[in-house]
């Protein structure tokens, strides 16, 4: 691969240079992607690319139903193996996990399983949730839930104001693990504790961190926690998985709900509200199916490759666009500190930055605005050639395709900016 931005979509692709600190055969795993042999995908904070593996799922469901017509009972058996694989990457029971068609939906689920006939009625959130997921909450205020917010400052959200918000009303904490914009990692452990010694539970979006940050909901001490799978996890969009702790399920009976969160679901007794014992009380209607074939593929992937040794190589990938960006005169989003973000890391252009997605996908490479900044966002196969292509083709986007003397000012300016 060359250093120059490509200006078009055929990009030579190479394998990291001896020396690399990843502790796996990177080489082999991006064989595995055909879009390396075409575009750089920097957009695995929005969609991660296409495995041999999560097709071969895909066509593996298709072929069940082109030769079975109807195998219902191997399907749930399908779905039901998603759910001990995302079971096991946060080291939880599969009888806490229940599936869901996105986030929201799960959230959704959550929101609406309190009983608010009690003095906590209060809902802290922090400012860096995806805005689905304050807007559930938001929503559900007709309901007797009241929001109050935890800012964010300086691309950052602080534990202090968490202890300023949450007091003796707060039901519920709704903290995201990785803020969406910029990738900064909350320490959910300090959050949790922080609440529960106000006698709060805690609910985790773990969208933008799980496949890349360890997680464990145990040593977390979280008591929700939910994902969906397009992003680090290798997936498609279509499936969430939510995780309930055990002890707090019988408590807990969510007003959206289908067949699927009753006991005995087959049972077909349309005037008996009889819940699942577990966390399947929270399933609603007919699963996705074809996207729980895919979602197994791709979590099997993170866990073959393994999280730590993941993350180990995304924060060298992650440092290298920090620095780079820097040197190119970037103004970055957030904190440069890679031990404190996921792979995604952020530079400010306010104003263009679906503008500026389009173009770099000209130059061969896939980046994901998000309001005021653009996001790479690097996976456990990408390389530090591919991460300084990207910072290239970003450069001549700012200094050769924005209209003249916008791409300087926005990308090289202080606007907002934290570097």
């Amino acid at each position: 691969m060359t250093r120059e931005p490509a200006t078009t979509g055929n990009v030579a692709t190479a394998g990291e240079p001896p020396g690399s600190p990843a502790r796996y055969d990177l080489a082999a795993w991006r064989r595995r992607i055909p879009l390396l042999q075409s575009f750089i995908p920097m957009n695995n904070c929005s969609q991660s690319p296409q495995l041999d593996v999560t097709r071969a799922a895909a066509e593996a469901y298709l072929d069940s139903w082109n030769e079975a017509g109807m195998d219902w009972d191997a399907w749930m058996i399908e779905t039901y193996r998603a759910k001990e694989v995302f079971a096991r990457l946060i080291n939880a029971s599969p009888d806490e996990i229940a599936v869901a068609c996105s986030v929201s939906e799960a959230t959704a689920s959550l929101a609406g399983a309190f009983d608010l006939s009690g003095p906590l009625r209060k809902v802290v959130v922090s400012e860096a949730e995806f805005p689905s997921v304050g807007h559930v909450w938001l929503a559900h205020e007709k309901l007797g839930l009241e929001v109050d917010w935890v800012p964010v400052r300086e691309g950052l959200v602080h534990l202090d104001d968490y202890e300023t918000a949450i007091d003796e009303h707060t039901l519920l904490v709704s903290a995201c693990h990785g803020y969406y914009q910029n990738g900064f990692v909350q320490d959910v452990a300090a959050i949790a504790r922080l609440a529960h010694e106000r006698g709060a539970m805690i609910y985790v979006d773990a969208y933008q961190s799980m496949g890349v940050e360890p997680i464990d909901v145990k040593a977390m001490d979280v008591d929700f926690l939910a994902s969906g799978n397009l992003k680090y996890l290798l997936g498609v969009p279509g499936i969430a998985f939510l995780y309930v702790r055990r002890e707090l399920l019988d408590r807990l009976h969510p007003a959206v709900t289908g067949w699927f969160g009753r006991e005995n679901p087959f049972a077909f007794t349309i005037k008996d509200l009889t819940w699942a014992p577990t966390a399947a009380r929270f399933d609603t209607g007919t699963p996705p199916v074809i996207n729980a074939y895919i979602s197994r593929a791709g979590m099997e992937v993170i866990e073959q490759v393994g999280v730590p040794a993941i993350n180990e190589w995304t924060r060298v990938l992650s440092a290298r666009l920090v620095e780079g960006g820097q040197a190119r005169g970037f103004s970055l989003h957030g904190t440069s500190d890679p031990s404190r973000k996921t792979p995604s890391t952020a530079f400010f252009c306010p104003g263009v930055s679906h503008e500026v997605e389009v173009l770099m996908r000209r130059r061969g490479v896939i980046a994901a605005a998000r309001g005021p900044v653009i996001r790479l966002a690097p996976h456990f196969y990408s390389t530090l050639e591919e991460c300084d292509f990207a910072l290239d083709a970003l450069l001549a986007v700012f200094e050769q395709d924005l209209p003249a003397g916008l791409g300087l000012s926005v990308g090289k300016g202080h606007e907002g900016g934290h570097a």
